[in-house]
């Protein structure tokens, strides 16, 4: 089970254009990593519609946003583009780096994840984990955690 304080486990995953990203990518900035089920779902669509609405302050507090599902490419570039989303999706279609976060559910044949959120810290360490997600109120507590976060 991930701790705080620890290195973020490392990814390499494509984005919703087929761009590959890695967490090393995000070093120097805030990195919220939030893992969610499904594209085009309510309860992931109203967490993500939060996260964009709030994103302005997000880039005030030097804070990059990734969403990573179990979902292909094309699936969250459809997302991304019918919810206007400003941050990246990331397509985990084998789970590897879900189960790396402890954000993987496997139900049969059937995997997908599940809604866990991390604050990553400049230094790629994680500063904050969120295992029990609301997903109309978490942008909000993000950004009040991230201000926390800040100060200190």
């Amino acid at each position: 089970m991930l701790e705080l304080n620890q290195s973020a486990p490392n990814f390499q995953l494509d984005d919703a254009h087929g761009v590959s990203h890695k967490l090393v990518d995000y070093q120097g900035h805030w990195l919220i990593i939030y893992f969610y089920p499904k594209d085009n779902t309510p309860g992931c669509t109203k967490e993500a519609c939060a996260l964009r609405d709030d994103s302005e302050e997000f880039t005030r507090l030097n804070t990059k946003i990734i969403g990573i599902s179990t979902d292909n490419s094309s699936s969250h570039l459809k997302f991304s583009e019918q919810q206007s989303l400003p941050f990246t999706l990331l397509a985990d279609t084998d789970g590897k780096v879900s189960a790396a976060y402890g954000a993987l559910f496997k139900l049969g044949p059937l995997k997908f994840c599940k809604r866990h959120s991390f604050i990553i810290d400049p230094a790629g360490k994680i500063a904050k984990i969120y295992r029990s997600v609301s997903p109309s109120l978490h942008s909000q507590a993000l950004l009040q955690d991230l201000q926390q976060l800040q100060k200190t």
